[in-house]
C-alpha cells in the first residue's frame, strides 16, 4: 500500500494494470480504478459493499473518450455537453450495450464527468476513463481525508494520494434523454445554469 502527495508514473502504471486507489477528484475523494476493466470495477463494488444495481460515475479526459463506450452523440447533445463541461456536472447518457453491463448494471445508461481540475484531467489523459465513487462503504459518510479513508479501507486499496481535507459536495447530475435535459441532482454547479438549461 502506497501513500503519496501527488500522482506520478508509478500510480498511473498501477491504474493502467487494474489497481485501485484513493485520490481527491474535482469534488470529493474518490475510490478510483479503470472503467474499462471489469475485474477492477467488480473489486470496487465488493470493497464498498455497493448495491449491485447502482452504476458508478465515470471520469473522462475528453469528450472523445465517450467513443470508448460506443457512445455516439449528435450535434444537439454535443452542444449540451459543451455547455456543462468541463465542470462539476455528471451527465447520464444512453449506453445500452451488453459488453458494458458490468458498468451500467442493467440501467443501459452511464453517467460521465469531464472535470475542469487540470491535475485530474492530466491523469485521466494518461490512465483512460476511471470510475470514481465516493470513498466509503455503502450507507456511511464519504471520507474527507486520507486518515478517514484509511479507517475505511486500510491496505485493501493499492495507493492513497493525500490531497488534504476535502469538503466539497458530490457533483450535480443531469440526464440527456431524447435531446432533453432532466435534472437528477442539482448540486452547487447547477445553480447558475439551471434556468437556461431547462429550455
Amino acid at each position: 500500500m502506497i501513500i503519496k502527495k501527488r500522482f506520478d508514473a508509478e500510480l498511473i502504471r498501477i491504474l493502467k494494470h487494474g489497481g485501485i486507489g484513493v485520490l481527491k477528484t474535482d469534488t470529493i475523494y474518490g475510490l478510483v480504478g479503470s472503467a474499462l476493466n471489469s475485474k477492477t470495477v467488480a473489486r470496487i463494488y465488493k470493497l464498498r459493499h455497493r448495491h449491485p444495481g447502482k452504476p458508478m460515475i465515470v471520469l473522462i479526459g475528453s469528450v472523445g473518450d465517450l467513443r470508448r463506450f460506443s457512445i455516439k452523440i449528435n450535434s444537439k447533445t454535443k452542444k449540451i455537453l459543451n455547455k456543462f463541461w468541463p465542470g462539476k456536472i455528471s451527465i447520464i447518457l444512453p449506453c445500452p450495450y451488453k459488453k458494458f453491463s458490468y458498468l451500467h448494471r442493467g440501467a443501459k445508461t452511464l453517467a460521465f464527468r469531464l472535470p475542469a481540475k487540470k491535475t485530474l484531467l492530466g491523469l485521466l489523459k494518461k490512465t483512460g476513463p476511471l470510475v470514481a465513487p465516493s470513498v466509503n462503504p455503502e450507507a456511511l459518510l464519504p471520507a474527507r481525508s486520507i486518515r478517514e479513508a484509511q479507517k475505511y479501507f486500510g491496505d485493501k486499496v493499492d495507493f492513497y494520494v493525500d490531497g488534504g481535507n476535502a469538503f466539497g459536495k458530490p457533483s450535480a447530475l443531469i440526464e440527456i434523454k431524447n435531446d432533453n435535459i432532466i435534472v437528477k441532482r442539482k448540486g452547487d454547479a447547477l445553480r447558475w445554469l439551471i434556468g437556461p438549461a431547462q429550455g
